[in-house]
């Protein structure tokens, strides 16, 4: 446990700051998608991408339909859990706080998304990949922009670490 918990305070509040623009936005955007376009209809953007309402009533990638709530409850414990530590545990960098920050935020907005509507709101649909057929939401990208990074972040710390010597 950190043994000096004021020194995460600012970064805590960066975390704090992060995740809840990220779930403003995110819970901004898909009140639009719901109240703009009908579901199962698209907006076409460009060639490449759609605007195409549906609803996940799973988990990622549409697995286990209709057990949502499982989904919700775990991500809810787990992002609660995520947070807790952040304020409490070791203090961490600033890219550690941003990076969770975006999944706590997409994270909880998926959980929100839920409670209100009873499903996830997705709308990102990309044409022209191959063997990509996943809409996907505002929410799942800033979860994707803090995942990606966090990885990185902990590969390059482990290739910078220095063994231990017996």
């Amino acid at each position: 446990m950190n043994q000096h918990p004021h020194k995460n305070t600012r970064q805590f509040g960066l975390f704090a700051v992060v995740a809840l623009s990220v779930l403003a936005l995110s819970q901004a955007i898909g009140y639009w998608v719901n109240e703009t376009i009908p579901l199962h209809s698209s907006i076409e953007i460009n060639p490449f991408l759609f605007f195409t309402h549906v609803r996940n009533h799973g988990g990622v990638f549409g697995l286990l339909q209709g057990q949502g709530w499982v989904f919700g409850l775990f991500s809810a414990v787990l992002l609660g859990g995520v947070a807790a530590y952040l304020r409490f545990g070791e203090a961490l960098t600033r890219a550690e706080y941003l990076c969770f920050g975006l999944i706590v935020g997409g994270g909880a907005s998926n959980v929100l998304d839920r409670l209100i509507y009873g499903s996830v709101i997705d709308f990102i649909d990309v044409q022209g990949i191959p063997y990509w057929h996943y809409v996907f939401n505002t929410a799942d990208v800033m979860i994707h922009l803090g995942i990606w990074p966090m990885l990185a972040i902990g590969l390059w710390q482990a290739r910078g670490a220095k063994p231990e010597t017996p």
